[in-house]
């Protein structure tokens, strides 16, 4: 059933409204430091018996230096085994009293979550395994050899998928040298050369109490919450701080064309973006919602989807990281439609820069995103993620309950601003994996492979 405009303008306002009067209702973030110098941001939720943990180190793809794939590998083998505790025993003990381990590796940051009920006869045990596991993992030979062997296939299923080819190819031609160039999940020959001394090397020196942060949400008292924190983290050794990521040099502009046998083509056009702690992000995600953002009411899909029927949808994003992040934008086409996509693609991002989103378009954007916040934090564990990220970039302690207010109060000409200065549509980077490349005039196409 269609509804008129008007009506669904007025629910996604009274959405709004209620959104903001739920993000006041968050409550406050309350902050101190371990007995060893760790950061902890905790977030009291009394509906659930339940805790959610997590343990951020910046201990990412960015320290792996001449060693890609290290921070991944080490991350991945915390859970393998701990002391004299084996992957199955950890497993099991875990198991035992329902709690929940997750661990993550990515380009900032190396993550270790835990999720429990708060009676004490299931949250000592489950603390005190992740205690061992960060602290006294054993990095068995075999163990390394196995995780090896798992990331090894891993990257031989990646080289053949013609997305993640794209993905890659666009951050190695976006960051080049710079550390967040480097692949995380390494190469074939980087995960070859790595040994057990090499894990046991990185973990020591990045699984420290200088290098992380705590982020807790649940069921919990401030006392319980901080001897929560002290039991996972307080044991860690000092350590010395990781040195700041260096901000990235800007790229040349190219476009790179991977052969791939694919009935489908996929396009990444994009440049360098902003870092988290950026004034101009929040300005350029509202903008970026009315862009590409949106799913299939965005600009770039309506453009390229609805009016010429290029591809099921195209979205755009800033993706901040501790320096600038990439802004991407993602399209799949059919492989004889790729030149008509592309330049469509940059026509609209360019004229979008140039002119600014309609005024009603970016209303709707706005409160699209302020209708959906409390959803973002909906549950523990998004809202732990939440907590996390503002633990692990330095964002203000009030960032929760200010956040919707921050959101309304951006301009039209702050949007136009902000895109104006920050994204150049003529210094792009463009990856198109799929189908042949094209052959220089007068010269016919060869065969992919050829």
């Amino acid at each position: 059933m269609l509804y008129p405009k008007s009506l669904l303008t007025g629910v996604l306002a009274a959405v709004a409204l209620l959104a903001s009067s739920l993000a006041a209702a968050v409550p406050a973030i309350q902050n101190w430091r371990t007995g060893n110098g760790v950061p902890v941001y905790f977030i009291p939720a009394r509906e659930l018996p339940m805790v959610d943990a997590q343990i951020l180190f910046n201990a990412g793809s960015i320290r792996d230096g001449e060693r890609p794939g290290l921070a991944k590998l080490t991350n991945a083998l915390l859970e393998e085994g701990a002391g004299d505790w084996s992957a199955d025993a950890i497993a099991d003990r875990l198991d035992q009293v329902g709690a929940r381990l997750s661990i993550g590796s990515r380009r900032d940051s190396a993550s270790v979550a835990l999720r429990s009920l708060v009676d004490p006869r299931y949250l000592q045990p489950a603390v005190e395994t992740v205690t061992r596991l960060l602290k006294e993992p054993s990095f068995a030979p075999d163990a390394v050899e196995r995780v090896r062997q798992q990331m090894l296939t891993a990257l031989r299923e990646r080289a053949q998928s013609p997305g993640l080819i794209a993905q890659d190819t666009f951050f190695m031609a976006l960051y080049g040298a710079h550390p967040y160039g480097s692949p995380p999940e390494g190469t074939p020959a980087s995960l070859s050369a790595l040994d057990r001394a090499a894990v046991q090397d990185f973990h020591r020196r990045y699984y420290t109490a200088a290098n992380a942060v705590v982020a807790i949400v649940g069921d919990l008292d401030r006392p319980a919450a901080e001897r929560l924190a002290e039991n996972l983290v307080g044991g860690l050794a000092k350590g010395e701080a990781a040195p700041p990521v260096p901000a990235p040099p800007a790229p040349s502009p190219q476009t790179i064309r991977v052969p791939h046998p694919s009935s489908q083509s996929h396009l990444l056009i994009g440049q360098l973006g902003v870092k988290r702690a950026d004034p101009d992000y929040y300005a350029l995600f509202l903008g970026n919602h009315v862009l590409g953002g949106n799913g299939l009411v965005s600009q770039l899909s309506q453009e390229i989807r609805e009016k010429r029927g290029l591809a099921y949808g195209a979205y755009s994003a800033f993706s901040p990281m501790q320096q600038a992040g990439p802004f991407l934008i993602n399209l799949q086409t059919r492989n004889d439609q790729v030149d008509t996509a592309l330049q469509v693609a940059q026509t609209t991002l360019r004229e979008f820069t140039a002119n600014g989103p309609d005024p009603k378009a970016l209303e709707e954007a706005r409160q699209n995103i302020t209708g959906g916040f409390a959803l973002d934090l909906a549950g523990n564990g998004k809202l732990t993620g939440a907590l996390g990220a503002i633990a692990f970039h330095g964002l203000p302690l009030d960032y929760l309950q200010n956040y919707i207010a921050m959101m309304n109060g951006i301009t039209l000409d702050q949007v136009k601003s902000a895109w104006q200065r920050r994204v150049q549509p003529d210094q792009l980077i463009t990856v198109i994996v799929g189908g042949a490349p094209p052959a220089p005039p007068g010269e016919p196409k060869r065969p992919a492979g050829s």
